[in-house]
């Protein structure tokens, strides 16, 4: 089964992935990087109005096949009244 690797940047930090997971295909690779950007985003909210998530995806050779991104925003708009 090949071995996927998962690196991870939050606009600030890079994290690479020196373990990856043995997954049956690249299908499987691409539901584990959707996944982990959900975790990510409801782990860690920024302080700020906006933030971009990535994560690469690499084989065992070291190429990218992968690559997925999650964008989180916040707009206040002003001169809106509750109902």
């Amino acid at each position: 089964m090949p071995r996927y690797f998962f690196d991870t940047y939050d606009g600030d930090q890079f994290v690479p992935d020196s373990n990856g997971l043995e997954l049956p295909d690249l299908a499987a690779a691409k539901r584990e990087a959707q996944r982990a950007l959900a975790d990510i985003a409801r782990d860690a909210l920024p302080d700020d109005d906006q933030r971009t998530y990535f994560i690469s995806v690499k084989n065992e050779a070291g190429q990218m096949v992968l690559r997925a991104g999650l964008t989180l925003f916040v707009e206040t708009i002003v001169g809106t009244s509750a109902a």
